[in-house]
């Protein structure tokens, strides 16, 4: 319960106070509320170069500190407040407990106002505001329940931002972009391009490139591009690009997915090697600490086992180039025990002893798993399973494509997750984008497929 005092019990000499700590998501949710993002306090590459030489809380943090003292203990509920001067001593930094303190130095009986001396010190015992509150004081006795806040979840793109870091220390490289013939393909090609990130080729239709990029105000007059037809000659001449090495990575614009990747895939001419083709989704969920790698979700639809095996090479492989040595690889089904009447149950067991036996490298697996299981060790200890990939797998391996399908969009729809979605196994990296593709998507796609082709100009090593 919250309790206030009202003016006829307050005392000249009364005090309260109240203590928090300053962290990261403190100063996220101040400079969120206030639009206050004064890059000494959101920016730590700045911060370091700044007079204090690290990050700092707002200055009104600390002062909504001393605000929470009058609204919450003395006086408490139904207090107005009415003037505030505060003067800042020194800085507040992450990590220091702060604790505001008020004491009531006078009382107007004919107004009911009260003024108090407020000070904030940090835990050695310094002071870092001080100043002088007058508020009104409530007549009538009120006691309520204490607020229930909410649950709040960090959408930071922190991982967004480090990928976009690591990608632009490589060179633009040149992408064939396929039938970019509306304007949300051309759009994404001029992101894209202005973020040092890919040299595009525009393959299709002149005139229709033309019409787009004029209807997305887009000056397109410095690329590339090579006339097609319609869209399935525009596949085949990107392919075409590819073999003559015009092109390291192919980019979907406005036609259907089957549509390029019919042309990548074909047996005369395509992009076929000899491991399986599969799709990646490199997902940055808010709320969770490590990239999560979905796959297949895009291109086999009901994947057998040597099918699935190659499909957790080809994820693994990426798992290295952004980083993680030995990624922990779940096989998912809807149970966490082998079933006979459930297949995905079956190939989970014979992918892990692959695995045992040295058929599938680079990973550590174990399946099946739940999903719930293999993404949170709580679940996975509540249930009793000892594993080193239960709670905390970074490589999630559907049953099927419906499955991965669902499970990505709704980590991206629901979840506020950021998506980066890749095509592998061909010669080349494939960038599948979407119309309902958000900016840090399409962005997040061409990111990835720039470290991939460091990484296969270093020998496979983490670009």
């Amino acid at each position: 319960m919250i309790e206030n005092r009202t003016f006829e019990e307050i005392t000249v000499g009364e005090s309260a106070q109240i203590s928090r700590t300053l962290g990261q998501r403190e100063i996220q949710l101040f400079a969120l509320a206030s639009g206050d993002v004064n890059p000494a306090h959101v920016d730590p590459e700045f911060a370091a170069t700044d007079m204090f030489h690290k990050v700092i809380a707002h200055g009104l943090w600390g002062g909504g500190l001393i605000s929470a003292v009058l609204g919450t203990e003395l006086p408490g509920p139904g207090t107005i407040y009415l003037e505030q001067s505060l003067r800042f001593e020194r800085p507040v930094g992450l990590g220091d407990t702060i604790t505001a303190q008020v004491v009531v130095t006078g009382k107007d009986e004919h107004h009911h106002f009260v003024t108090f001396a407020c000070t904030c010190t940090n835990q050695a015992g310094e002071e870092v505001i001080s100043g002088i509150a007058k508020v009104k004081a409530p007549s009538e006795k009120i006691r309520r329940p204490r607020a229930a806040l909410p649950d709040i979840r960090f959408a930071d793109h922190d991982g967004y931002r480090r990928l976009m870091e690591a990608a632009r220390g490589h060179q633009a490289m040149p992408v064939a972009v396929v039938h970019p013939c509306s304007v949300a393909a051309i759009s994404a090609v001029i992101e894209a391009f202005e973020e040092g990130l890919i040299t595009p080729i525009l393959v299709g239709p002149t005139a229709r490139i033309q019409a787009a990029a004029s209807e997305a105000g887009a000056d397109i007059g410095a690329f590339r591009i090579v006339d097609t037809p319609h869209s399935h000659a525009s596949a085949s001449a990107a392919v075409a690009l590819i073999h003559s090495g015009e092109a390291q990575a192919l980019m979907k614009g406005s036609l259907h997915t089957d549509e390029l990747m019919g042309a990548a895939v074909s047996r005369d001419g395509g992009l076929r090697t000899e491991r399986r083709i599969s799709h990646v989704y490199l997902m940055d969920v808010p709320g969770h600490p490590t990239p999560l790698l979905i796959t297949d979700a895009a291109i086999n639809i009901a994947p057998n086992l040597l099918e699935k095996a190659d499909i957790i090479r080809n994820a693994i492989d990426l798992a290295h180039v952004i980083g993680i040595a030995q990624p922990k690889v779940a096989i998912l089904s809807a149970v966490e025990t082998i079933n006979p009447a459930l297949a995905s149950t079956l190939d989970a067991a014979a992918l892990c002893k692959m695995a045992d036996r040295g058929q599938i490298t680079g990973g550590l697996l174990d399946g099946p798993l739940a999903f719930d299981n293999a993404i949170s060790a709580a679940a996975a200890r509540e249930k009793g399973i000892v594993s080193p990939v239960a709670g905390q797998a970074e490589i999630l391996v559907v049953p099927d494509l419906e499955a991965g399908n669902m499970l990505a969009k709704q980590l991206t729809f629901l979840g506020g997750a950021d998506a980066a979605g890749i095509v592998l196994g061909a010669r080349v990296p494939i960038i599948l984008t979407s119309r309902a593709d958000s900016l840090r998507t399409r962005l997040a796609s061409c990111a990835v497929v720039v470290l991939l082709a460091a990484a296969a100009q270093t020998g496979g090593k983490n670009a």
